[in-house]
């Protein structure tokens, strides 16, 4: 597991620590060299002071201005610039303080040269931990803002393939009712009547991108009332589902155009009786839903449609869950059979 990164309270509880023991380390360097405690404590916290505030400026620096070429010379000369004034400012105020002790002012000039390179040293590990910090923080908002346009450009791709479906399935249902009208008006009602049903529920959830597996089914039963007003006695169909699958959740309009291609593959090539078998249960943790039809190689005619059906719903499970595997077909001699698997998030 990743570690969360660092608060703001939390960065500053790191930085004024950090200070502090470098202060204490310090006073007691300064202990070691024979001066008093005075003088030791003084000098620690003078130069920590000094310190601290300039690797502040160089973190806020690094934080609204980054140059995208040249990024390591133009630290190493910034930290050069600001190591040299902190440095002058400690040893200006430390020479003013102690100004009558001769032996402090020997060791204040002579270490001149130790104190800036420390300086130095601190600075530019300061400006390297910002720049990788800020870098880090960049990379992370880029990630953030390329999430969050692949999430709108993913939903905008589902929106859409639910919209397609809607006109999609009324097109062909208009087409059997104004068959029907004619010949049989009192079918072609009960299917006006039945499509009116259907599309208002579709509408009433079209806003839902998942629902219960019962409403599912009963919006696929209204479906297949209206298909079985189309085909009359040749449709047979029957769902078959495990009690436990009931209060799963299921992408909503995701079985409708997969048995739509079962009838219309099914039903196309032949006047005979057909069923279309819808089973349901629960495989491993995943909700496995089947669809079989009749299918013979010799007759069939794919060319008659376009595959929306199954291509769509392919599209919106890898969508939704970035796999490839969740809708699988398998054809053989007497029977056409489409599988669906959903994780249940």
């Amino acid at each position: 597991m990743a570690a969360s990164p660092l608060t703001p309270k939390e960065n500053k509880l790191v930085f004024i620590g950090f200070w502090l023991l470098w202060s204490i380390l310090h006073m007691y360097i300064m202990q070691g060299w024979g001066f008093s405690w005075g003088i030791s404590i003084t000098d620690a916290l003078i130069t920590s002071v000094n310190m601290a505030a300039v690797c502040t400026l160089v973190s806020i620096n690094l934080r609204w201005y980054r140059p995208r070429k040249g990024i390591i010379p133009y630290l190493f000369l910034m930290c050069c610039a600001l190591s040299g004034l902190a440095m002058a400012s400690v040893h200006y105020s430390l020479k003013n303080i102690f100004s009558s002790n001769a032996d402090y002012l020997n060791f204040l000039a002579a270490s001149k040269g130790v104190r800036f390179s420390v300086g130095l040293l601190l600075i530019e590990c300061a400006a390297l931990v910002s720049e990788l910090w800020y870098t880090m923080e960049e990379q992370k908002e880029q990630e953030k803002r390329k999430a969050d346009a692949e999430k709108l450009a993913r939903e905008a791709e589902l929106y859409q393939l639910r919209q397609q479906l809607q006109p999609h399935f009324l097109f062909n249902s208009l087409n059997s009712i104004s068959a029907l009208v004619s010949m049989h008006p009192a079918e072609a009602r009960k299917m006006i009547q039945q499509l009116s049903d259907f599309l208002r529920g579709t509408l009433r959830k079209d806003e839902q991108q998942w629902i219960s597996l019962t409403d599912e089914l009963q919006h696929l039963q209204l479906y297949l009332e209206i298909e079985k007003v189309r085909f009359g006695h040749r449709l047979q169909a029957h769902i078959e589902q495990e009690e436990t699958t009931a209060k799963m959740q299921i992408p909503h309009m995701l079985l409708q155009p997969i048995v739509e291609n079962a009838i219309k593959f099914g039903l196309y090539d032949t006047t005979e009786q057909v069923e279309i078998l819808v089973s349901v249960k629960l495989v491993n943790g995943l909700l496995e839903i089947t669809v079989q039809n009749p299918y013979d190689p010799a007759t069939s005619s794919p060319q008659a449609g376009t595959g929306f059906g199954l291509h769509s719903a392919k599209r919106r499970l890898y969508l939704l869950f970035g796999r490839q595997d969740l809708l699988i077909t398998h054809a053989d001699k007497t029977n056409f059979t489409t599988t669906i698997k959903i994780p249940q998030v």
